[in-house]
């Protein structure tokens, strides 16, 4: 994370939340790699308002945005990637005033196995990897741009498990059921059998 706890509250605050909404319920449709740090920036919303209600569903950002072009009600869409907001945008479902930035993350593999991979060139020593379904979930869409930009994608193409977001990829490596998962670091901080076996390099994922 590249940002402070602090920082994000105050951008979290400023960027996501109308001065407007001061109380009632506020329904949130929150990418589940993001799950942790808007929990904990909620949390603090709400003690110092206590007339405000949070109501949060969690799923990828894909999936969440789907759920919203067919009716589903969302006050606010909190997306792990730009392209599904430009999505709901293009729809004019969101306001284009309204999108900002307000944390960033990074992409990490982790595994429980004990097998011993260092890089993304190192995949095929593993036999299943999770990975978030390119078609909904970022981080599995930046995980196989990751695999075709470093070559592997042959090697590894009848080794992926998807899943249904981030958070369903660490369950399958903390459950030993993968060798490797791809997952974002925020993530991974919540694992307590798998660890990081190493970080995807910035150069394979675009922007």
């Amino acid at each position: 994370m590249k940002n402070s706890t602090t920082k994000l509250l105050c951008l979290f605050t400023l960027l996501l939340l109308p001065a407007q909404v001061l109380a009632g319920e506020v329904k949130l449709s929150v990418a589940a790699s993001l799950k942790d740090v808007v929990n904990e920036l909620t949390d603090g919303f709400a003690a110092k308002n206590p007339g405000v209600r949070f109501l949060k569903n969690y799923g990828g950002s894909g999936a969440l945005a789907k759920q919203i072009e067919n009716g589903a009600p969302s006050d606010m869409y909190i997306s792990a990637n730009l392209e599904w907001m430009s999505y709901l945008k293009n729809k004019k479902l969101i306001e284009a005033a309204s999108i900002g930035t307000f944390t960033h993350n990074t992409l990490v593999l982790i595994g429980s196995s004990g097998k011993k991979v260092s890089g993304m060139r190192d995949l095929s020593k593993l036999e299943r990897i999770a990975i978030g379904s390119p078609n909904s979930v970022p981080a599995g869409a930046y995980a196989m741009e990751a695999v075709r930009r470093s070559g592997t994608d042959k090697e590894v193409e009848n080794k992926l498990v998807l899943a249904r977001d981030a958070r369903d990829c660490l369950n399958y490596a903390e459950r030993g059921e993968v060798d490797g998962a791809f997952v974002y670091r925020t993530d991974a901080l919540q694992a307590k059998k798998a660890a990081v076996l190493f970080t995807v390099p910035q150069g394979f994922i675009r922007g």
